[in-house]
């Protein structure tokens, strides 16, 4: 019966006489059914994926060691649009789905590139003093990092046999979480989009990216390639003052040179007599301020007001009443923030989290009552518009489409699905092998809470996301369920803060589908592209951590980055593994439940003052990030908006501005990842070529 009807619709959708459902939510368009699906992995996306993984990858490494920044998700756009533009000159055409998997395929290179960035994290943080300080040092396990005396950290490299057990780990890691989001985000697709027939309106927008460039490269416009060209030409050069004079002159000179200074300029003890305790400073990336060109205006303004009125403002008058007790003069902006985080702004921030998951909830329940109020309207109209014989077959589906929860209708010819079943077993399977796992590296932490986490609260939260994301265009999320959990076990260890825990949220995953679906995709391109990304990301990240660990300790002065923020999350760490362990709880005492609930009513009441003031959502949620952001970064993102929004939307339009805008950044962000990989080839090359005397 539910097959049936479910062909029947097609067949309507076809020939037209379901004209007036078209508009309903959930239905497939006309277009949609009738264009077939298209393999979307080829040749270009295996050299894609080589193109990001062994030339801009060490590039955006070094990046985010030296400025912080990285070339993020700007990198597939760049690879894209110079494959566009390849193809265009060759007189060859990209399609929809070539690109769209291009894009997937170099978004999942660019993100695995951090997969031994752990590793070389861990290894600072078992020498750091903050380890040593709280006493961590020989309770954190072998298979996440080697002991500190180990010769593998004295060498500095990964191929050493005290690096296997965390290398053994995080490979049989990341396969099962292919099998786990793969599989469960499978399903969710199944039911929310076939089943539920779900509208995702956000996945239209993340399709048309790819459906614009494709009618791109079959023309001969050529703007995007000039705008690109000018972004990457203004990144070669900032970069080169930026990136590539420090990072030469450190091969020539003991300290190397910044005409510009990495990664801001600390102003915090220039201010401290007549602004204690606030945090002062600037970032001078111009990186930075482009990216203010591109963030919805309201989310910036209101970081930037919140960002000052805390930092600057609030936190001297704090000082003075006696609440800011940890800081002291003399501190950078670092120690700053470190200490103001442990006296108030952790706790309120905590506290924040909590009220706007509970925002997001109310927002989504009222966003659903709207779309069900729509439908039920919608139906209504329909029903006194019809027919008795056509009111009896509209009877009819809707019957059937509540059966339809139960039985999956069969999938589109040519989709690529794969059997419900199998599906079923990769995300069982891959679920009892993380709690097999787990037990196995953590074996005194209870297992039924893995249990819990694998079989029962990843797929109930991931659901419940699935089908919020497939109504509103957003999921919600519960804070501090993993660090919670730790804390009320009871458990004793601080292994536990390291295990790869069965607790993921793959609503999102149901999108990606649909995304295929939308832009006619093969779903057996999908897989064919997570085969390709697994070994380029693994061999990729490990050789190019492995050479820049090589050139010198990280951090250190040669990357600046790192060496002003990685011993405050060392430090946050560390904080945070005493929680579960025997002893002296220092989060506990850091944590300061007073202050929590003040920030949960604060953030609650902060929502409809904004409302009845008329102010964007956007300014909202942009509001209560900017509490935790340093006015460092966001003046300059200012200063961004503000150029962006009253200069050049004027001088080139809003349309144009909105156009220019991405490819600009992309082509900067190419044009300082270029300078910098020159950076570090001089700096791999001279290394291999020169032999320390001592």
């Amino acid at each position: 019966m539910g097959n049936n009807s479910y062909q029947q619709q097609q067949l309507d959708s076809k020939t037209g006489t379901v004209q007036n459902n078209k508009a309903a939510v959930g239905k497939k368009t006309e277009e949609e059914i009738e264009e077939k699906f298209v393999e979307g992995f080829t040749s270009r996306s295996i050299l894609g994926a080589l193109f990001i993984g062994f030339v801009i990858v060490p590039g955006s490494i070094y990046l985010g060691l030296v400025a912080g920044g990285g070339l993020g998700g700007v990198a597939d756009w760049v690879t894209v649009i110079l494959f566009t533009e390849i193809m265009r000159r060759s007189f060859k055409v990209l399609r929809k789905q070539e690109i769209y998997i291009l894009l997937y395929v170099c978004g999942g290179v660019m993100a695995g590139s951090g997969i031994f960035a752990g590793g070389i994290m861990n290894q600072y943080l078992i020498r750091s003093p903050y380890a040593e300080a709280f006493g961590i040092v020989k309770e954190i396990p072998r298979w996440v990092v080697p002991p500190p005396d180990s010769p593998a950290l004295a060498q500095r490299t990964f191929f050493h046999k005290d690096w296997l057990p965390a290398i053994t780990v995080t490979i049989i890691v990341l396969i099962l979480s292919r099998f786990n989001w793969f599989g469960l985000g499978y399903i969710l697709y199944r039911v929310t989009s076939d089943v539920e027939r779900l509208p995702f309106p956000m996945a239209p927008i993340a399709a048309q990216g790819s459906t614009a460039l494709a009618d791109i490269s079959s023309k001969k416009e050529s703007w995007r390639w000039n705008v690109f060209s000018l972004g990457a030409f203004i990144g070669l050069v900032f970069g080169f003052f930026y990136v590539f004079i420090p990072t030469f002159t450190g091969l020539l000179f003991t300290k190397p040179i910044h005409i510009i200074p990495i990664p801001f300029v600390d102003l915090t003890q220039v201010t401290e007599k007549f602004l204690p305790a606030a945090l002062t400073g600037l970032v001078l990336d111009l990186g930075a301020i482009m990216v203010g060109f591109i963030i919805p205006f309201p989310i910036v303004v209101g970081t930037f007001i919140s960002s000052i009125l805390v930092n600057i403002i609030v936190n001297p008058i704090l000082y003075k009443l006696g609440i800011l007790v940890t800081w002291r003069r003399g501190m950078g902006s670092i120690p700053t923030n470190v200490s103001n985080s442990i006296d108030l702004w952790m706790s309120i921030g905590i506290g924040s989290a909590f009220a706007i998951a509970l925002i997001g909830f109310i927002t989504v329940i009222r966003a659903l009552i709207k779309t069900k109020q729509k439908q039920n309207n919608t139906a209504q109209q329909h029903q006194s518009q019809a027919t008795p014989a056509s009111a009896i077959t509209t009877t009819a589906a809707t019957s059937t489409d509540k059966k339809r929860f139960f039985f999956l209708p069969p999938p589109p010819e040519g989709r690529g699905d794969i059997p419900f079943w199998l599906a079923t077993l990769l995300f069982v399977g891959s679920a009892l092998g993380y709690i097999i796992l787990c037990h196995k590296l953590v074996p005194r932490f209870p297992i039924g809470l893995l249990i819990f986490y694998g079989l029962i609260y990843t797929p109930l939260m991931s659901y419940i996301s699935a089908r919020l994301i497939g109504i509103t265009g957003q999921g919600v999320g519960i804070p501090f369920v993993r660090e919670g959990t730790f804390i009320l076990s009871k458990y004793k260890g601080i292994d536990i803060w390291f295990a790869p825990l069965p607790l993921f949220d793959h609503g999102g995953v149901a999108q990606r589908f649909r995304e295929l679906e939308l832009t006619r995709t093969k779903i057996t391109s999908l897989i064919k592209a997570e085969l390709l990304i697994f070994p380029v990301t693994f061999i990729s990240s490990m050789i190019f951590w492995s050479l820049l660990w090589k050139l010198g300790p990280i951090p250190s002065a040669m990357y600046p980055y790192a060496a002003k923020y990685w011993p405050q999350n060392a430090m946050f760490t560390c904080l945070w593994c005493t929680a579960t362990r025997e002893g002296k709880n220092w989060l506990l005492q850091a944590i300061k439940f007073k202050y929590v609930l003040p920030g949960f009513a604060i953030t609650l009441l902060l929502y409809p003052i904004f409302a009845l003031l008329k102010l964007p959502t956007m300014f909202f949620y942009g509001f209560i990030g900017g509490m935790g952001a340093w006015p460092h970064n966001t003046i300059p993102l200012f200063i961004g908006a503000l150029l962006g929004r009253y200069v050049f939307r004027k001088r080139f339009g809003e349309e144009n501005w909105k156009s220019y805008v991405p490819i600009l950044l992309a082509g900067y962000s190419c044009g300082v990842g270029l300078i910098g990989m020159v950076g570090v080839g001089i700096s791999l090359i001279s290394k291999a070529v020169y032999q320390m005397p001592f």
